[in-house]
């Protein structure tokens, strides 16, 4: 059974308690000819204005560059043991400006949520500035929680109440 939501504050707190306890997530972005490719990553994540707002310090490798420029629409997927399960279908897209690649950098270090993160330091030891240090914004269109323990499902997404 599942059930819709237009308002994400109905699911943030059970989203970031998700998010706490899983931790590492599942990129998946399609290729040229459509076919799915995954990897482990570690993004953090905030509310703005009501809204999820995923941020993804990265390596702006060939394939993930050119993965996104055709398509920008991924799908994050968290999964426990206990089959709780976060997906978080959105758009994501490189954040060049100063100002988004030094808020990302800041909530890595501070944890988004609190407990996630880690010190970008460890792989950029140029700080914000360094060259190798990229950033992607994830905004969500749609996002799915699924309760473990008995496999109820609330699903968000903003103006399609059912």
């Amino acid at each position: 059974m599942t059930t819709k939501v237009t308002d994400f504050a109905v699911v943030q707190d059970t989203f970031f308690r998700y998010i706490r306890d899983i931790v590492y997530a599942t990129m998946i972005t399609v290729d040229r000819r459509n076919r799915p490719r995954a990897r482990v990553l570690l993004p953090v994540w905030e509310v703005v204005d009501g809204r999820p707002v995923g941020w993804l310090a990265a390596y702006r490798t060939p394939v993930k560059t050119a993965h996104l420029a055709r398509n920008p629409h991924t799908t994050y997927s968290y999964w426990s043991p206990r089959q709780n399960a976060v997906h978080i279908d959105s758009v994501s897209t490189w954040a060049e400006d100063a100002a988004s690649r030094r808020h990302a950098w800041e909530l890595y270090v501070a944890g988004g949520p609190s407990g996630v993160g880690y010190d970008p330091v460890r792989y950029w030891r140029g700080g914000v500035a360094d060259p190798e240090y990229h950033v992607l914004r994830i905004d969500p269109w749609r996002v799915q929680l699924v309760r473990g323990s008995d496999l109820r499902s609330t699903l968000w997404q903003p103006g399609e109440a059912g």
